[in-house]
């Protein structure tokens, strides 16, 4: 975890202390239900929780202390709630194995973290929508391969993310719910030493589902699964901010982050105003999308368990949560504040001739008579000297001194072709399907 790219309220999940208390309440809720069981003596559990109720200190070195003779984490852990709590701690942990109470907690961690996201996405998501209805007929020009296409509207662009995210967001919501499930199955998963029903107290305790069979771990194709879709949510943070840079970029300049009084954009170069922003978001959905690979090679353990997935998990499981907070709130920043230029869209849009109209005078004479192959050829004779001229030259023009083209079409016709308006008939149809 990167301190520059974290949020407290997600930090916070990861931090050792929460990971402990996460882990005391599984180990008393679990210690609970052997009590009703008769496995163990109620007063175990009552006195596991009277010391809770203290609201004590998490020991943390304390704790390190200990696993630097056992070398053995949750065993360091029983040992100091056991010298704090006394006798009764050694009811804990009966018939449980270390990966129901490690699993158990990632399980609740992820969890937590998710919620924190779809949060994040609401946020965005409502953002995102604001801006799109204020540009909902905001003309630019749409692109394809870089290259001036037809007219939409800037709303539309931000119609398009906002359908995007809204889609992440049911994956998330899909991936926390695959993610958020409970073993305490005991040694290879058999049950041999603890009832299912001490699992299913402490899935409901702990916000969780039971898993249906674990092999003293969860199948970590869940996890495989969980970070494969931050890894989408990443790319699709990135296909936002990658838009951002290239409107930002000066021969284009329809819109830019906000830059604040007394904001630098080059030690060498006082002119500059960068998008470092929505750079930085690039960088940071690469890494997110870097963590969903480990996850996936973490799927195939030897045999009922290996320790080979924790390492990775101990770098994934804050990182990739931490790093997607930070990013989508960077995010929603942006979209927030970016600065729109409608007049520099329009420019952009009419420095090319009018060439931005060739489909419609290319349909128009296809309906009136001429093939589709000569009526392509009559309108790229033209359309290409615009284009050489660097549009100086008018496609219109052009197109009324062609006798081909005005034995089909009439001038009144073929002004009819040139209408901006004309490309944003649905846009209350794509809005509606979008917002609706």
């Amino acid at each position: 975890m990167v301190p520059r790219y974290a949020r407290p309220a997600m930090t916070a999940i990861w931090e050792p202390e929460a990971r402990y208390r996460i882990w005391f309440e599984i180990e008393a809720h679990a210690t609970e239900k052997l009590g009703e069981l008769g496995v163990v003596p109620k007063s175990a559990a009552k006195a596991l929780w009277d010391w809770w109720a203290t609201d004590p200190v998490i020991d943390v070195p304390a704790i390190d202390a200990i696993e630097a003779v056992t070398k053995h984490d949750v065993i360091a852990f029983l040992t100091w709630v056991a010298e704090n709590v006394g006798d009764e701690a050694r009811f804990m942990h009966q018939g449980m194995t270390s990966s129901d109470v490690l699993d158990t907690t990632l399980a609740v961690q992820l969890a937590r973290s998710t919620d924190l996201l779809l949060e994040d996405l609401d946020q965005l998501l409502a953002a995102i929508k604001r801006r799109a209805e204020e540009h909902k007929y905001t003309p630019t020009i749409g692109r394809s391969h870089g290259i001036h296409a037809e007219p939409v509207t800037f709303g539309l662009k931000l119609a398009q993310a906002y359908a995007e995210f809204d889609r992440c967001k049911k994956r998330l919501i899909a991936a926390r719910e695959e993610i958020a499930t409970c073993a305490i199955s005991g040694a290879v998963g058999t049950f041999a030493n603890i009832d299912p029903s001490v699992e299913a107290y402490v899935a409901e305790k702990m916000g969780l589902s039971v898993e249906p069979v674990s092999t003293q771990v969860i199948p970590r194709d869940r996890h495989a699964m969980y970070f494969a879709t931050l890894a989408v949510i990443a790319g699709s943070i990135e296909r936002l901010a990658v838009e951002v840079r290239h409107l930002q970029r000066t021969e284009v300049l329809e819109a830019e982050e906000f830059f604040s009084k007394g904001q630098k954009g080059s030690s060498a170069m006082p002119h500059k105003r960068n998008p470092i922003l929505t750079e930085n978001l690039t960088g940071q959905a690469r890494m997110i999308r870097a963590y969903a690979l480990p996850a996936l090679e973490n799927v195939a353990l030897w045999h009922e368990r290996d320790i080979s997935h924790s390492s990775v998990e101990r770098f994934i499981g804050p990182d990739a949560t931490i790093t997607l907070d930070f990013a989508l709130a960077r995010l929603t920043g942006v979209v927030d504040k970016l600065l729109v230029y409608p007049e520099r869209m329009q420019a952009n849009m009419d420095r090319m001739g009018g060439l931005i109209h060739s489909q419609r005078v290319l349909l128009a004479l296809t309906q009136n008579g001429v093939s589709r192959e000569d009526a392509y050829r009559l309108v790229q004779r033209n359309a290409m000297k615009v284009w050489e001229s660097d549009g100086r030259l008018m496609l219109l023009d052009l197109l009324k001194a062609d006798e081909e083209v005005t034995a089909a079409l009439t001038e009144e016709q073929l002004e009819e072709r040139f209408d901006l308006d004309y490309h944003f008939k649905q846009v209350d149809t794509i809005f509606d399907r979008v917002f609706g």
